[in-house]
């Protein structure tokens, strides 16, 4: 039996807009912030961030709380946008 590949869902799409957004209003390029992750003990390539904001990977909840940890907000906005408390 084929593996299934794992779909991204609304969730999901959702974080990748909020992480892009994020971070652009931060003012860091994709290598600033996968290099902030790295640093923060959770290693990321540009590239896996990029596949990640464009919702061709999935973000698991490891690297979605060192994303969130990266970019000084909490998971909680990235799941519900850049207007979350």
């Amino acid at each position: 039996m084929a593996a299934r590949s794992l779909e991204i869902g609304t969730a999901g799409m959702h974080a990748a807009r909020t992480i892009e957004k994020l971070r652009t209003e931060c003012g860091l390029g994709q290598r600033q912030l996968a290099a902030q992750r790295t640093a923060l003990g959770r290693p990321m390539s540009n590239t896996m961030l990029s596949r990640i904001e464009r919702a061709q990977r999935r973000c698991d909840i490891d690297d979605l709380v060192a994303i969130a940890e990266a970019l000084h907000v909490s998971p909680l906005t990235l799941l519900q946008g850049s207007h979350a408390a």
